[in-house]
């Protein structure tokens, strides 16, 4: 503030009092700074709010949804940001292409590619078959290169042409392969990574052609059912699936158990720490068990499993029966010999079998005998019988074939059943879903003590699954108890075991072990991308490397200032008051020595 006396007497007299201090510019600056600093402490916090309400348990379940949509429609090639990649399954009766995708890593090092499967412009996926398989080409390796270009041209097709040159691909062969020896089987892939690399520009090597084992394609299978489940994830900690939570904040993993025509596969995580074994157990767990890493790093230990995985072949749904048969006619015949009886020899004598519905007949022919056998529908007698077929051991860590079992922990556990687990329970019993044991049991009896002219009738009317015929009609019966007898008495599951789950489809699609492949094989493919922005940052604005990745510390500084421009304007107000009262005297001065100054002059 500022002062002007004067007198009328002299001009002279003008003088000026000026304060040491002047607060009120001051004061509009420091105002118009704490205002500004608020406003961006509270876009900050808007922003923040928005982050942290996108981690919500319920706002990731909706962004669940809308990626499992996504996953459903045509994947547009006119992004530079997607990546693709090839994986041929070379099976025993064919090959088949998987064409996959994925964005760029989203910068997490707990996270794994978010891969799918592509799909073309009518939204179907992008996958090709041809016959017979690849194991046909033993006698002819040179033409193994020739045998798939089908494939590669129809990937090629697909994927687009300025991403071939960065697109991997893996050529895995199976079953069939396997059964050659060594020698043909290296003599096909040489022609593989030789010719191939001339025709198509993808990213291909002599070590992403190979044979794998039967271990290798199961812990395939449980890594891509355990993926589109989303149990790879670390960052749900506070999901509302809390009973999916592991003290180690990793979600729990589900087993897998797959029953196919003629094998039967079963793979789970088991934990780091099991009993005390033998050294034959101790043996047998090492061939059995895979410890792998699917973290992009291999210091982080993150993403390490030990899962347990292993096949038993002959015990698949098709095969088991045959097997069955076999037992069947061995015995009766036997018995016939001993006893001079004549069952199942003719029609009207028939063996009675308990595996098939009421009044049913078949013929059963093996090496020019002939065995005539007639169904009595008792689901019960009809396990009895399947047991020996189990062949289990007296040691309790046997499961099926007497093969060494890894304990499961039953009270926290979750399994997933594939291919016979879900025909037996939905295709006619149309209870497909949450097994439970008591239920199945009290279906499957019931449908194998009905007459098979009402079966078939039912079936006329449409009352069974589309995807029944009169094969899934005829040995309805034989497979649920084969499937129940496997998972009760082989694996040993509890009979009131809750957490199994029956299933074709995985949110709407079938999940195939290729997955799970590429998958393993790309783990390390976001530490690049990792890298890559860590180099963008590291040449990035002070401001993102300051406070944009660490909210706290940002906060904590604005809060600071804060502080620092009210002690200020505290301090501000504070002086002004003291030259306040300080001023006051001279105010009075100021008027003793004026006022007489003005009467002297208005007298004369």
């Amino acid at each position: 503030m500022a002062r002007i006396s004067f007198s009328y007497l002299c001009p002279a007299s003008w003088y000026f009092t000026v304060p040491t201090v002047s607060p009120f510019p001051r004061q509009r600056v420091a105002f118009l700074g704490l205002f500004f600093i608020s406003c961006l402490l509270l876009l900050m916090l808007i922003m923040d709010f928005r982050h942290w309400g996108a981690s919500l348990p319920r706002d990731r379940q909706y962004e669940r949804y809308l990626a499992r949509v996504g996953d459903l429609e045509a994947t547009d090639t006119e992004d530079p940001n997607l990546n693709y990649g090839l994986v041929v399954d070379c099976g025993s009766s064919g090959s088949r292409i998987f064409v996959y995708f994925w964005p760029r890593h989203n910068g997490n090092p707990h996270d794994l590619l978010d891969i799918k499967q592509m799909r073309d412009r009518n939204s179907q996926p992008v996958v090709k078959k041809i016959k017979p398989g690849i194991s046909a080409m033993a006698d002819t390796p040179e033409h193994a290169s020739d045998y798939l270009r089908p494939l590669l041209s129809f990937a090629a097709a697909h994927v687009p042409v300025r991403k071939h040159k960065e697109t991997p691909l893996y050529i895995l062969c199976t079953a069939g392969m396997r059964l050659l020896s060594e020698r043909k089987q290296l003599a096909i892939l040489a022609d593989l990574v030789k010719d191939l690399p001339l025709e198509f520009d993808f990213l291909f090597s002599h070590s992403q052609a190979e044979v794998i084992s039967g271990k290798q394609e199961g812990v395939y299978a449980w890594i891509g059912i355990n993926f589109v489940l989303g149990r790879f994830d670390h960052e749900d900690e506070s999901d509302a699936e809390a009973p999916q939570e592991l003290a180690t904040g990793r979600r729990r993993t589900v087993g897998i158990l797959d029953m196919g025509g003629a094998s039967l596969q079963i793979a789970y995580e088991v934990p780091t720490s099991t009993s005390v074994l033998s050294p034959q157990q101790e043996e047998a767990a090492k061939i059995l068990l895979a410890e792998f890493n699917l973290g992009c790093d291999v210091q982080h230990t993150e993403h390490v499993y030990r899962v347990y995985v292993t096949t038993f072949l002959g015990f698949g749904g098709n095969f088991a029966r045959q097997r069955y048969e076999d037992l069947v006619m061995n015995e009766t015949l036997n018995k016939n010999k001993l006893l001079g009886q004549k069952t199942g020899l003719s029609p009207d004598n028939p063996f009675l079998d308990p595996c098939l519905p009421v009044g049913l007949t078949d013929v059963v022919e093996r090496n020019s005998q002939v065995l005539h056998v007639r169904g009595r529908g008792d689901w019960v007698a009809c396990g009895a019988m399947l047991s020996p077929l189990l062949a289990r051991s007296s040691t309790s860590q046997a499961s099926l074939n007497g093969i060494y079992q890894s304990p499961i922990d039953f009270n926290n556990s979750e399994f997933y059943g594939f291919s016979e687990f879900f025909y037996c329970t939905e295709d006619v019993l149309r209870i497909g879903g949450r097994y439970h044991g008591p239920t199945f049991a009290k279906a499957a009896q019931d449908y194998c003590g009905m007459a098979w002219s009402v079966l078939t009738q039912r079936f006329k009317n449409g009352l069974f699954s589309s995807h029944a015929d009169e094969h899934r009609l005829k040995y309805q019966c034989f497979k649920s108890a084969w499937m129940y007898q496997v998972l009760h008495e082989g694996f040993h599951f509890p009979y009131d075991y809750p957490n199994l789950q029956t299933a074709q489809l995985v949110y709407d699609r079938e999940v195939q072990w290729t997955l799970g492949a590429i998958l393993y094989k790309t783990r390390f493919l976001p530490l690049r991308d990792l890298r890559q922005e860590g180099a963008r940052q590291a040449h990035g604005s002070w401001f993102r490397l300051s406070f944009v990745y660490n909210h706290y510390l940002f906060f904590a500084c604005i809060l600071v200032v804060l502080l620092a421009i009210i002690l200020y304007l505290l301090r501000l107000r504070r002086i002004h008051h003291r030259q306040s009262r300080a001023s006051a005297p001279l105010d009075l001065l100021w008027i003793e020595e004026v006022v007489p100054m003005i009467g002297v002059q208005v007298g004369p």
